[in-house]
């Protein structure tokens, strides 16, 4: 992985890898299947043109942020602290990003399980670029690598754990609508009956009246 050579080729990188993520983000909301498309409705075509916008836009900001923060990974192993060369290596990792877009149609848990693995993979090769391209320690990057995958996992079982409240919580909610909605519904036809045995009753005294009268 080459680290000197300007800047023009990881921004190109990043826009190329930034395109191909916001058409498979935009397929798959126009397509309206997997996680990307949950609860988007008829807005999935006009949410998918912003998501693709998005894309390309979170490239070009990912990869100058994404630089000082594997800038910083490298200063800590002892690495380059090269502006260019860590925007370089960056660029290089942002390789992940129309990957992970890839598989965005697969939601849930799965999904969560798929996301995992990719980032998993980022840090892999995250270390090697470290040690290889930017002449960190091998002994610091591997600490640095196992609390980042530790992180990792924290994150995914927090997440799983979340989704599976939330989705409890959606339950319930949907269970006590249905269950309002028709207890309310009780209460209307008992309305609407009510009236119609007053005014029966009304029309028959009535009607006993004339015929007492005659």
């Amino acid at each position: 992985m080459s680290v000197k050579g300007g800047f023009g080729e990881p921004i190109v990188k990043a826009l190329i890898y930034g395109v191909i993520a916001g058409i498979f983000t935009f397929l798959w909301s126009i397509l309206k299947i997997g996680g990307v498309a949950e609860g988007l409705g008829i807005f999935g075509g006009a949410i998918g043109i912003m998501a693709f916008v998005w894309a390309v836009i979170g490239a070009l900001i990912g990869l100058f942020v994404g630089a000082v923060i594997v800038l910083i990974i490298s200063a800590i192993c002892g690495g380059s602290t090269n502006y260019e060369a860590n925007a370089r290596v960056t660029a290089s990792l942002m390789v992940l990003m129309p990957i992970g877009a890839l598989f965005g149609f697969i939601g849930g848990g799965v999904g969560a399980l798929i996301g995992f693995i990719i980032n998993l993979y980022g840090l892999l090769m995250l270390y090697h670029a470290i040690t290889a391209s930017l002449k960190g320690k091998e002994g610091t990057s591997k600490i640095i690598t196992i609390i980042l995958a530790v992180i990792l996992v924290i994150f995914l079982i927090v997440g799983l754990f979340a989704k599976k409240t939330a989705n409890r919580f959606m339950d319930e909610i949907g269970t006590d609508w249905e269950q309002s909605m028709e207890e309310v519904g009780k209460d209307m036809e008992k309305s609407v009956k009510n009236p119609t045995k007053e005014i029966e009753e009304a029309t028959e005294e009535l009607q006993e009246e004339e015929e007492e009268e005659e």
